[in-house]
């Protein structure tokens, strides 16, 4: 009786078991869009309190709404300090620490640490982001897009208001980088102003027809107060055609002790960087002084040339590179409070360590692991705050001591939700590429998975092409949505990927349907022979240059190892030529494919996806927004009347309101179920 009575305890409880593992609730779009935001962590004067954003969608207007959070340093329950129905965002300390300033309503305002008594200090109609006080807590400088002939915000003004009521909505163009990614320039430029922390009227520190600071990818803010708050420092790019430089150098320009006079008698901004063609950017004053640290990339017209640490010496007028060696592209990063040490983040294999380096030069140690960013130093030296995600985690905030050790996770802002879902972490997997290298890649499975089934495989190709699928959370490309649909997820990262070393990354210029094709293939073989991947249901999806090997695949669907049932194209280059003529970056497409099409014409012949229309044969869904100004939306249309007069099944998602990303709420929420309803069609029967 007791063996009859044990044996049935055991059998209930593996029946118990596997209706839990059953009951598990997939991860779906409507599940991301619950997945809260975090970002911008800001760590206060004294070291006490971290000031930081969590984004929350609402579906129903449409938009995220962002507010301001603050939080022990020691840990504790947050506090949110902003309210409403608009967003408030990018907190940043007073240096006394007595005040918050933020941009709410497209202008700065400061509030007391506990969110009380706000006051607005800017009024500028073209309005004003991205602040950052100054050391003596005096001024703020901050970005705003004005007409560079403008003498005064009235000026500004007057000319939007015109321009919105003139029912002519023509537009007369004489220089190339009119637009760029989803706005359209409208002969403004991009200005950085201070203004009194008191409020009052800003004055233009960059005046010009230039870009302050210029085009760029992310990353640190581009322009910093020196320590005695008598400089600023900013970057810009001076060259006659910007649509064809990456030219940008740092500047140095002198502010007034009194802000409400007339700019300093002959301190025109003075270029620092002028011997270097590539890009400068990021420049940041160490707290003592004397250095001016920036990031710099050495290739003229290569954007993802590697990004070096420099150091200026402000002494002798001397600059040098802290990260010689170093194979890495460095990040944001940040001063120690004693000016020794520089704290810089790095992608490495798919993962985005923390590393330090003395300014007086040496070795650069890894100090801690993981996929992180958002780098701040306390004043007194001993601890950093950053954050760190993954794909089963989004961002959330961390605190370590200065050496790196006591890492300690501060903030749980989705581990309540996300835990009912039982999500799979990312699997590091690699397999041999193109000439014997070896190709790191993901394996997302999904939370139900079990090693006796048989899954279709659904290969997600990531952009840039020099980007990377980090193992860090995504809310566009989510491959837990994927995964959990009921797919095993492979995200390779081929030739051109960062964090494999700078030579890996150069070699797909010139080469887009060559060595990476391969790779991607390779890596779809190895997986493929898994045991629980079905090889007769295999898909695969990619946006930009995600985009355009997907539609190189289509053309070259040959592989006799496996074929792809079915094709995503989201914003993909199809035309090499014509994608020349409308695109604006032209940098990068004249470093691509080592020129034009008029100067090197077999290259975009034999690259361009358009040659092999004859060869396609699989069903594709093709998106494309009109808003896209890097790929713009003629590439989506072409491919789209190719394969429907090719008599290819396929589909086309158009959003009339969107960019190079889909960011609208509901806009992502169609994009994926439209996504995943078009491979299931084909991958699920």
């Amino acid at each position: 009786m007791k063996r009859f009575s044990l044996l049935f305890a055991f059998t209930l409880l593996a029946l118990t078991a596997a209706v839990a593992q059953q009951a598990v609730q997939p991860f779906t779009i409507n599940d991301l869009l619950k997945v809260r935001r975090l970002g911008d962590p800001q760590i206060s004067p004294d070291g006490k309190w971290i000031a930081y954003t969590i984004g929350d969608v609402n579906k129903d207007a449409n938009r995220t709404i962002t507010q301001i959070y603050l939080l022990p340093v020691m840990g504790g329950e947050p506090k949110q300090i902003t309210t409403g129905e608009r967003s408030n965002s990018t907190p940043r300390w007073s240096p006394d620490g007595k005040r918050i300033a933020f941009v709410a309503g497209g202008q700065i305002w400061t509030m007391d640490t506990q969110g009380g008594e706000r006051k607005q200090l800017t009024n500028i109609s073209t309005g004003a982001g991205d602040p950052v006080w100054s050391p003596d807590g005096r001024m703020l400088a901050f970005v705003s897009d004005i007409y560079p002939d403008c003498a005064d915000d009235e000026c500004n003004r007057k000319r939007d208001e015109q321009a919105e009521a003139n029912k002519v909505k023509a537009k007369v163009l004489d220089r190339l980088l009119f637009r760029h990614w989803n706005a359209w320039k409208d002969g403004k430029r991009t200005h950085v102003f201070v203004v009194s922390s008191e409020g009052g009227t800003a004055r233009d520190m960059s005046p010009g027809d230039y870009d302050a600071p210029p085009f760029s990818l992310g990353g640190p803010t581009d322009y910093a107060f020196s320590p005695d708050s008598k400089e600023l420092a900013f970057a810009r790019n001076t060259d006659k055609v910007e649509a064809t430089s990456t030219n940008s150098d740092i500047f140095v320009t002198a502010i007034a002790s009194d802000l409400n006079a007339a700019h300093v008698a002959n301190a025109e901004p003075r270029r620092v960087t002028g011997d270097n063609k590539g890009y400068d950017l990021s420049p940041q004053y160490s707290p003592d002084g004397r250095y001016l640290a920036f990031r710099s990339q050495a290739t003229a017209g290569f954007e993802a040339d590697r990004w070096r640490l420099m150091l200026h010496d402000r002494q002798s007028n001397q600059t040098r590179e802290l990260t010689t060696g170093f194979d890495l592209q460095v990040d944001e990063f940040a001063f120690s409070p004693d000016s020794k040490m520089i704290y810089f983040a790095a992608g490495e294999r798919g993962r985005e360590p923390i590393y330090a380096v003395a300014t007086g030069g040496g070795t650069i140690k890894k100090i801690i692991e993981g996929s992180n960013g958002d780098i701040k130093v306390a004043l007194d030296g001993k601890s950093l705050i950053f954050t760190r995600a993954s794909m089963t985690m989004g961002p959330e905030v961390f605190r370590a001591n200065s050496d790196g050790s006591g890492v300690t996770q501060l903030t749980k802002t989705n581990e309540a939700f996300l835990s009912s879902f039982k999500l799979r972490p990312a699997e590091d997997i690699e397999w041999e590429g193109a000439e014997g290298a070896r190709i790191q890649g993901w394996l997302v499975k999904p939370a139900n998975f079990s090693p006796d089934k048989k899954y279709p495989l659904l290969v997600l190709i990531h952009g840039g092409p020099q980007s990377v699928f980090g193992d860090a959370w995504s809310n566009r490309w989510n491959s837990q949505v994927f995964a959990n649909a009921g797919y095993v997820v492979l995200m390779p990262n081929p030739r051109g990927s960062i964090g494999f070393g700078q030579k890996f990354v150069n070699d797909i210029s010139g080469d887009w349907g060559g060595k990476a094709y391969t790779d991607i293939m390779n890596g779809v073989a190895h997986v493929a022979a898994m045991p629980f991947v079905d090889r007769e249901r295999i898909g695969a999806a990619g946006a930009s240059y995600g985009g355009y090997m997907i539609n190189w695949i289509e053309g070259h669907n040959d592989d006799p190892r496996f074929k792809f049932k079915v094709l995503v194209s989201h914003d993909g280059v199809f035309n090499l030529t014509s994608m020349y003529g409308a695109t604006e970056e032209l940098w990068f497409t004249d470093w691509e494919f080592k020129g034009t099409p008029w100067t090197n014409p077999e290259m975009y012949e034999r690259w361009s996806p358009h040659k092999f229309v004859k060869n396609f044969k699989t069903p594709m869904l093709v998106i494309h927004g009109e808003l896209d100004y890097r790929v713009p939306v003629g590439e989506g249309l072409q491919l789209f009347t190719a394969l429907q007069l090719q008599n290819v099944p396929s589909k086309l998602l158009y959003f009339p309101d969107e960019g190079h990303w889909v960011l609208k709420p509901q806009n992502s929420e169609l994009w994926y179920n439209t996504v995943l309803g078009w491979v299931n069609q084909y991958l699920k029967p």
